[in-house]
């Protein structure tokens, strides 16, 4: 690096900080590390090859599938300064395995007509090929079709070893931008990714992304949020004149768009409580969960929500 001050030019840096690759904030994967698991550290994978509806089974934002039959999908502990890894770990009948990550219109955008680097750190036990593919949807946000960008292999190992490829990305790719990662028969063994990148760049990988703890959170509870159990949810208040019952509940950021829940909810309201699955609503930097109790007290009456079981409120692609 070399740092020169003239009076008349003023400050000229030169080397490495003229590429805006070196600051943070240059990974469009969230959860690249695979750190955050907000709905559980293992989950089973979904059973065919998403498009409305992917499951995410473990780790935040990355999605998995298998065909013939489902996998289990794992946070596990990583190696020295790599404290997490996503592992795939194989089943009898598998024919194919896919992992990957959906990039929100809004964080893509700018990467159309571009070079990209991807890279990611990767292992498997039993077989040599992963298939790495880029794709946009063909409309913003909605994947019920894509557009394949490019596709490419990686040859891989037992050994965890970072892989990259260079994608150059259409102009036509103003819609979203999925990374997907595939393998064949995972029929035993296991399957390890980790440090998975998308940067904007017109040389090599540079150094993984490592955002604070917090931040990368508050990026992934865009797209889900969990309560619970026994989680208070909000105030509630029995509507004037009829059944229905509306909660405000704050949420840490602003979701992508009003979330799908599961799970349940005890709604008490003065000496009455029922328990419902609650609707969702966006509601500035919140949400609004509105029902109908089956036991109703006087109207006006104020009590509180909360979840009897874990409730994944999720706007995930």
């Amino acid at each position: 690096m070399t740092l020169a001050i003239n009076g008349t030019t003023g400050i000229t840096l030169a080397g490495q900080f003229d590429s805006a690759n070196t600051f943070a904030f240059k990974n469009r994967l969230i959860n690249g590390a695979m750190q955050i698991a907000q709905r559980g550290t293992s989950g089973t994978s979904g059973a065919a090859v998403p498009t409305t509806a992917p499951t995410y089974p473990s780790v935040d934002r990355w999605y998995a599938y298998a065909t013939g039959a489902t996998v289990t999908v794992a946070q596990v502990a990583g190696s020295g300064a790599i404290k997490n890894n996503l592992q795939i770990t194989g089943a009898a009948s598998v024919t194919a395995v896919g992992v990957g990550q959906r990039i929100e219109q809004l964080n893509s955008y700018d990467l159309a007509g571009s070079t990209c680097t991807l890279s990611v750190n990767m292992s498997n036990s039993l077989l040599t090929t992963v298939t790495w593919t880029a794709s946009y949807a063909t409309s913003a946000d909605t994947w019920s079709a894509k557009t394949q960008i490019a596709t490419g292999t990686f040859t891989v190992s037992s050994t965890l070893t970072n892989y990259t490829a260079q994608i150059s990305v259409p102009a036509a790719a103003t819609t979203g931008i999925e990374v997907l990662f595939t393998v064949a028969a995972q029929t035993s063994g296991t399957w390890v990714i980790g440090n998975a990148q998308l940067e904007k760049t017109t040389a090599t990988a540079t150094t993984f992304d490592y955002r604070p703890y917090g931040t990368e959170l508050a990026l992934c509870q865009r797209y889900c949020v969990v309560f619970g159990p026994s989680a208070f949810f909000g105030t509630a208040t029995l509507r004037t004149g009829g059944t229905s019952y509306y909660a405000i509940i704050p949420t840490s950021v602003p979701m992508r768009a009003a979330p799908t829940p599961t799970g349940t909810t005890t709604m008490y309201v003065g000496d009455t409580n029922n328990t419902t699955t609650v609707g969702y609503t966006l509601n500035g930097a919140g949400l609004m969960g509105s029902g109908t109790m089956t036991t109703v007290g006087s109207n006006g009456q104020c009590g509180m929500l909360y979840a009897t079981t874990a409730n994944i409120l999720s706007s995930e692609l």
